[in-house]
């Protein structure tokens, strides 16, 4: 649950890294950092906040160089600390390593006791810097760079899209399940930009090249890619949720129109779960493309019955459930005039807890509406995310706990209806194998203790064999 990019270019990118991570500020909100090279030495800041309370005026035009790489975060393994802010930097054997990390590992305990047997001290809790202790201890011992990046990939497990600078040339690779994106681009005037979404590219006017290949790592340097496939699996596991809300509507991950999948499950939605309403609503952002189709398919008015505060971040990766309860009202404002006395449908992207969704309806139930029919483009979401998405535990999912009907009267709407995982499945547009489904059906594509595993084989190829641009 984090956004992060690098830059390298023919100018001075530290304004291009900036607007970058804040097209990529829906990923991660509580901290970001930028680090840039300048031929010379690593110039570095950052701090907890938005991007754009971080880097006040000034601070930007300290950061020069052409080659850089920045990361805003939202915490899953380590926690809400400052050593924990990205991008980590470290010297070592007269080499600078400036590192950024979207994911989460599985095996991070495992691998942390094995390098502190070998004298390595961690100086955070973040599996970024396990990552890094990988690749450094890889190159103190003489391996070229495609060598640590192999190594690493054959021994960590779990979900990374990783960025990482080393004496001013840029790095990137992607997990072999594909599991979290992270796709490449280039500028007009010269130059190269990966990042976890296109709309960071959009941001800066870069042009969409493609994706990282899952199990691929590319160089960039001077004006130049060079893709290395070095794992392979069957099929990947791109992670569904990324679909259904995490990434923003207008990002093309994967090669698929993110909008367009969310608008296909409101079409799908309206078939497989019907309401008689007035009006069809979303809650926004994350549910407006799917209340469109399902307007457009019902035959329902879609009306918005409530206004986004666009100043209140994404409530759903708030750190407590106080803060989130807190934010839901200062957040979103009903329109009397398009609820009172109305029977409504909300549409929404997921149900985590319930919480949120209770206190919505309430406020709509608030201003006047007679009824309010939740319609949800996500199947419940019953089991944890293990691989980087911050779901809680099994205990505090409601559909974990509680039936579709048990949930409708929980959250006090008047009808619940979710899209099936099929109806998910077709509006996404890919086979099911292809697809990390863990938080729907409790079986993840990767062995985690305790959980049951739907296999994606993995395999080591030719690491230095070019995938080919």
């Amino acid at each position: 649950m984090c956004g992060i990019a690098g830059i390298v270019a023919n100018f001075e990118i530290s304004g291009s890294l900036y607007w970058a991570l804040h097209a990529l500020q829906h990923r991660g909100q509580e901290s970001g950092g930028i680090s840039t090279y300048d031929n010379e030495i690593v110039h570095k800041y950052k701090g907890f906040g938005l991007v754009s309370e971080i880097f006040a005026s000034g601070i930007l035009q300290n950061l020069s160089g052409k080659t850089g790489l920045g990361h805003v975060r939202y915490p899953t393994t380590g926690g809400s600390k400052p050593e924990n802010i990205q991008p980590f930097n470290f010297l070592f054997r007269n080499h600078s390593l400036s590192i950024v990390h979207n994911g989460n590992l599985i095996n991070t305990n495992e691998l942390r006791h094995e390098y502190e047997g070998r004298g390595h001290i961690f100086s955070t809790t973040s599996d970024t810097e396990v990552i890094a202790a990988i690749l450094a201890n890889e190159i103190i011992h003489g391996h070229t760079i495609d060598e640590a990046i192999s190594f690493c990939m054959r021994n960590i497990r779990g979900s990374y899209a990783v960025i990482f600078m080393l004496d001013g040339v840029l790095y990137a690779f992607r997990d072999p399940l594909g599991i979290k994106p992270l796709c490449f681009g280039e500028f007009e005037n010269g130059g190269h930009i990966v990042a976890s979404e296109s709309v960071a590219l959009d941001a800066v006017g870069a042009k969409l090249l493609r994706d990282v290949v899952p199990g691929e790592s590319i160089c960039l340097k001077a004006g130049n890619v060079s893709p290395h496939r070095i794992m392979t699996v069957k099929s990947p596991a791109h992670c569904v949720f990324e679909y259904i809300y995490f990434a923003r509507a207008d990002s093309v991950i994967d090669g698929i129109s993110v909008y367009d999948v969310r608008q296909k499950t409101g079409v799908l939605l309206a078939g497989e779960s019907p309401a008689k309403a007035d009006i069809v609503s979303p809650v926004p952002d994350s549910g407006t493309a799917a209340a469109t189709g399902y307007a457009s398919t019902s035959g329902i008015p879609f009306r918005e019955a409530l206004i986004k505060n666009r100043y209140i971040g994404r409530t759903f990766i708030m750190s407590t459930q106080t803060k989130r309860e807190m934010a839901v009202r200062m957040k979103l404002n009903p329109v009397r005039g398009h609820i009172t006395g109305k029977s409504v449908v909300l549409v929404d992207d997921s149900i985590v807890r319930g919480t949120t969704s209770r206190h919505i309806i309430a406020l709509v139930r608030e201003f006047g509406a007679n009824e309010v029919h939740l319609r949800v483009a996500s199947p419940p979401i019953i089991a944890p995310c293990y691989l980087g998405t911050d779901f809680p535990t099994r205990e505090e999912l409601i559909s974990n706990r509680k039936s579709v009907v048990e949930v409708r009267k929980a959250i006090e709407a008047t009808s619940l209806g979710h899209i099936s995982l099929e109806g998910l499945i077709k509006a996404i547009g890919v086979p099911y194998s292809h697809l990390c489904t863990g938080c729907l059906t409790g079986k993840y594509p990767l062995a985690i203790d305790g959980e049951e595993e739907d296999f994606h084989g993995i395999e080591m190829i030719d690491p230095y064999k070019s995938s080919g641009l």
